[in-house]
């Protein structure tokens, strides 16, 4: 079992270059060639998949939803060839080593330069495998030190868990028959403390490097036992330690509370680096608890640059990087392990004739990637995730079609990006970044999670703000559910799919694109054959914290 370790004072890597960022960037319909002598990718990270959907390029241009599928097959065959660090050592808070400009694992195999990309990523998936018991085992043995954080924690035991709903009155007012197969909350939205899904791979975080200062510095023995670590983790002496670090990072909001609520209560100096997309209630909150909120006027990207800068100058800081961290991927994939138990008890089958189609809201992609690649560890080809995006803020789909050889062939603007100095962000299509759904407001997805989830997917979903807010409305009035925006966004999924089957009359939504790529997709993995019996899980990914007035703000309010 690989155990990742914290630092005291973690090298963070070279910084992504963002793109200009004031309020928001600027949109531009292309991206400029590199400058003589810049540092150019030879190769777009490419992936091992023989077909993908149709692509309407000019809907994703123009800010239209569209559903774009794949199939899963491969392994990355080519990645960005930029120049990067070598350094063979795990990085465990937090980065892929050799992370450079974020997007390569950086691990040397010896190998070929042509195929040595591809092994990195291979070896880079096996190091999070052998790494994951140890990071469900820290969850289970921290949870007495969670519990002893907040009333909410204590009621359930400190174990990080939320239920799973099934949803018949919702799946009615959805329009969603039941030959479509039957829909399932996965309520993230009512985790303690954090209130998002940000909980899951944020606490983890924190706990990780907790308990990396504690046994450096002498307070903590390897072979502790829970109750002993928590009694350890909550004494004085300890948080004489963690007061004297700090832990730092840069958040539309929901991660920065995890990371930001955490870290004062186990009583680290904590400060959260948030983007203009943030909202001020969620600031306010951080504040009442302690937590340095620093504001920045760019998007997320800009404000992650800043924080991580910040953090490399100060010897005891620590930067939660959510662009790059394995920590937080390692915590969002341990919660496939709670959600196999829970449909298990449900009496949900899970194989080639039951699918289970999963519906991630996805921003800069860290959650929604460590969680679908957990549930592929646990039943392989019989769950097909799918990740939800503004359509505003299709950061991941957009790292997805500049991998794509037969994609890039069709469309010469991706091949172009394909060929950038660094991953495109969403303003190189002409998209702005801005959305109602400010967890997902993010320009250019993370690296990590396209190069070790992409070529996983079954595909990307957009969805408009409009959209957004008519499913916040049908899931409270229908449900009882208290959703934000971005959590709203797993809900739109099954009916494309239902709609795609010839199941479903429900006419489409804000000018939502044809229907090809659904219907190919559905033919081609085998799953129209047996979506009558597929359990959809929409991973509803925060908004019980949302206070009154901005809940119907978000379903009522103007455009963003």
């Amino acid at each position: 079992m690989t155990e990742i370790t914290a630092t005291d004072a973690p090298d963070h890597g070279p910084g992504l270059t963002p793109s200009p960022s004031p309020a928001h960037a600027p949109a531009a319909t292309t991206t400029a060639p590199a400058p003589s002598g810049a540092p150019a990718r030879a190769a777009a990270p490419a992936i091992d998949v023989p077909w993908a959907g149709p692509l309407d390029l000019d809907a994703l241009r123009q800010g239209r939803p569209l559903l774009w599928t794949q199939d899963r097959a491969g392994h990355p065959v080519r990645l960005p060839a930029a120049p990067q660090e070598r350094d063979d050592v795990a990085r465990p808070g937090g980065h892929p080593t050799g992370a450079g400009a974020g997007a390569r694992s950086g691990i040397s195999t010896g190998t070929d330069p042509d195929t040595a990309p591809a092994h990195a990523a291979e070896a880079e998936s096996d190091a999070l495998a052998a790494a994951l018991p140890d990071a469900e085992a820290r969850l289970a043995r921290c949870a007495p030190v969670l519990a002893a954080c907040d009333p909410a924690l204590a009621a359930a035991g400190g174990v990080i868990e939320s239920p799973l709903l099934a949803q018949p009155a919702l799946q009615a007012a959805l329009g969603l028959p039941q030959a479509a197969g039957a829909l399932w909350i996965k309520a993230d939205h009512q985790l303690p403390l954090a209130g998002s899904v940000k909980a899951r791979g944020g606490f983890h975080e924190v706990l990780l490097q907790a308990e990396t200062l504690a046994r450096r510095h002498g307070l903590l023995a390897a072979d502790a036992l829970p109750v002993q670590q928590a009694a350890v983790l909550a004494s004085p002496q300890a948080r004489a330690l963690f007061a004297a670090h700090e832990i730092a990072v840069g958040s539309t909001g929901n991660l920065g509370m995890a990371i930001g609520l955490m870290a004062a209560a186990l009583g680290f100096r904590a400060t959260v680096h948030m983007s203009a997309e943030a909202k001020g209630w969620k600031k306010d909150r951080l504040r009442r608890h302690g937590v340095r909120v620093v504001e920045h006027t760019g998007d997320y990207a800009a404000a992650v640059a800043a924080g991580r800068a910040a953090a490399e100058a100060d010897p005891r800081a620590h930067f939660v990087d959510d662009e790059r961290s394995r920590a937080l991927f390692l915590g969002y994939a341990a919660a496939a392990r709670g959600l196999a138990r829970q449909l298990a008890d449900a009496g949900r089958r899970v194989d080639a004739g039951h699918p289970l189609i999963v519906w991630l809201p996805c921003g800069v992609g860290g959650a929604p990637g460590g969680i679908a690649w957990g549930l592929q560890r646990l039943f392989g080809a019989h769950v097909h995730p799918f990740f939800v995006e503004p359509v505003a803020s299709p950061c991941l789909l957009l790292q997805l079609l500049v991998a794509h050889p037969a994609v890039c062939a069709a469309h010469p603007l991706l091949a172009h990006l394909a060929r950038a100095p660094q991953p495109p962000a969403v303003y190189d299509i002409g998209l702005d970044n801005r959305t109602l759904a400010d967890g997902l407001a993010v320009p250019r997805a993370s690296a990590l999670v396209a190069e070790q989830v992409g070529h996983r997917l079954a595909g990307v979903l957009t969805v408009t703000d409009a959209r957004l807010r008519a499913l916040m409305r049908t899931a409270h009035t229908a449900a009882g559910l208290r959703l934000e925006p971005s959590a709203a966004a797993a809900l739109d999924g099954p009916l494309w799919l239902a709609r795609a089957q010839g199941l479903s009359d429900e006419p489409a939504a804000d000018g939502a694109g044809d229907l090809a790529a659904a219907r190919a997709w559905l033919a081609r993995s085998g799953v129209g054959a047996h979506l009558a019996r597929a359990t959809h899980v929409a991973w509803t990914t925060g908004g019980a914290l949302l206070p009154d007035a901005e809940f119907a703000a978000a379903m009522d309010g103007p455009a963003v």
